[in-house]
């Protein structure tokens, strides 16, 4: 007989290992592959569909979350990060990942999974473009994106964005996302102390 405590970490388990994967693929050639990505939506969605309420992580009381709310949270990451692959922000795969969290967080969980991704994913960028002196441009880039026609140089932002380079985002993905499950598993701990 499975214990229940295994069942109650066997999603956090599969995310993180999928994570590991995803990040090592991310960073090794700047892509995420869409079979994990694949594979990671099909055991969301079967370990929150199947597992029983009381046996899952992500809610609370632990229990699985459901399938209604593993595809909701999957439609959230998906739909929410969609126009940041359409401005070229972000790589399909990046999104595709996201929409994956949310299968296994939920709706909500994935909202504050994408906000701190966000949060991330700003403080590497200016990391990496500091250290590859490309801060100017990044902040050029950015002014273009939010419509700005002049940079505060006067230089005309009528060209294309210019590439400062390909951040694996699958980092910011999992300590946004890791981030979101510690805040969300600590208000859980309290409500049961």
């Amino acid at each position: 007989m499975v214990s229940p405590r295994f069942l109650a970490l066997l999603p956090a388990l599969v995310l993180g290992l999928i994570f590991a994967f995803a990040l090592w693929h991310d960073v090794r050639a700047r892509r995420i592959p869409n079979q994990l990505v694949a594979a990671g939506t099909i055991a969301a969605l079967l370990l929150q569909g199947l597992l029983a309420p009381g046996a899952g992580l992500f809610s609370t009381p632990m229990g699985s979350l459901g399938l209604a709310a593993s595809l909701g949270g999957f439609a959230v990451g998906l739909l929410l990060l969609l126009p940041f692959y359409a401005l070229r922000t972000l790589g399909a795969g990046d999104v595709k990942l996201m929409a994956m969290v949310g299968a296994f967080i939920g709706p909500l969980g994935v909202l504050g999974a994408i906000l701190l991704t966000m949060l991330v994913g700003g403080v590497l960028a200016v990391v990496v473009a500091l250290r590859s002196g490309q801060l100017l441009q990044v902040m050029v880039n950015v002014q273009q994106m939010l419509g700005s026609r002049r940079s505060g140089a006067g230089v005309p932002l009528d060209a294309p964005v210019v590439v400062t380079g390909k951040l694996p985002y699958a980092i910011a993905i999992a300590c946004g996302t890791a981030t979101q499950l510690i805040l969300a598993g600590s208000a859980e701990w309290r409500f049961f102390s």
